[in-house]
């Protein structure tokens, strides 16, 4: 019964993956700034080509950069992914006509998803430890301690 649970689960979860992406990609449209391209991107401290801005220093994005991107964007549909099973949790509970079935397969769909968004929360911290100190130079690792709420800052939420 339990194996029946996980898999049925699993199966809504792919499948609403597989729509919330389709639907990004359908309806995504592109977004316009008012200012010019030349004023944001100076003001980002990057200088504008023909096609859009351009870091001087570097010729592309950073290997860092793109684990960030990857991790952001993955971590965008964790979340609405989430949200969804949430609705679908309390939609089930509402439903359930007081079976205890029904209800404790709602709690349990409410249970996984908010499990699952700690997870993907956890994993976006451990991802920019570690991509903050492979990426730190040598240069910049200080011998000096630091308070736990500085090791913090500059670990992870200074993004």
């Amino acid at each position: 019964m339990k194996l029946k649970n996980i898999i049925q689960a699993t199966l809504i979860g792919v499948t609403t993956l597989v729509v919330t992406i389709c639907t990004v990609l359908i309806y995504a449209g592109p977004a316009y700034a008012t200012a010019s391209k030349t004023d944001v991107c100076s003001g980002v401290g990057l200088t504008a080509d023909g096609r859009g801005c351009k870091d001087v220093t570097s010729g592309g994005p950073t290997a860092h950069s793109v684990v960030k991107t990857i991790v952001n964007i993955l971590s965008i549909i964790a979340g609405i992914i989430a949200v969804i099973f949430i609705i679908i949790g309390g939609i089930k509970y509402i439903t359930s006509s007081g079976e205890a079935n029904n209800i404790k397969a709602a709690k349990d769909t409410i249970m996984y998803a908010i499990v699952g968004l700690i997870v993907v929360a956890l994993a976006q911290v451990i991802v920019r430890f570690v991509l903050n100190k492979v990426t730190e130079s040598p240069a910049t690792t200080s011998t000096t301690s630091t308070t736990p709420n500085q090791f913090v800052y500059n670990n992870i939420l200074k993004y």
